[in-house]
């Protein structure tokens, strides 16, 4: 009996670990972590006209990581999308993503009046 007590207060004290544990596992979105204003920190920046292909897992109990595609103006130069790329980096360490990598595309125009 008293191991089964024993047992039943080993678990009770390590559930949220192992839930933690599990979640890291199978690469969930850290709940913690919301899409929208991930994605809503990203489009303030003028220059990005859409985000997509996102992607937000833990890496640990501490650190996230995220992937994601920007859709920019055909406009920017490298430096200036270097900028774009750092300062929404910088907005996204202070929603607790710390490891991110952008992929950019750039808006093609093949329409003759969409400028």
């Amino acid at each position: 009996m008293i191991s089964i007590c024993i047992m039943a207060i080993v678990l009770y004290s390590t559930w949220g670990l192992l839930k933690e544990s599990l979640r890291l596992s199978i690469d969930a979105v850290p709940i913690d972590i919301s899409f929208d204003k991930i994605k809503a920190a990203i489009l303030q920046h003028k220059e990005v006209i859409d985000v997509h292909h996102l992607h937000i897992w833990a890496m640990s109990t501490t650190k996230n990581a995220m992937t994601a595609h920007l859709l920019v103006n055909d406009q920017l130069n490298d430096k200036e999308i270097a900028m774009l790329k750092q300062a929404c980096k910088h907005e996204l360490l202070h929603l607790n993503i710390h490891h991110i990598t952008f992929e950019v595309e750039k808006e093609i125009c093949i329409e003759e009046d969409c400028h």
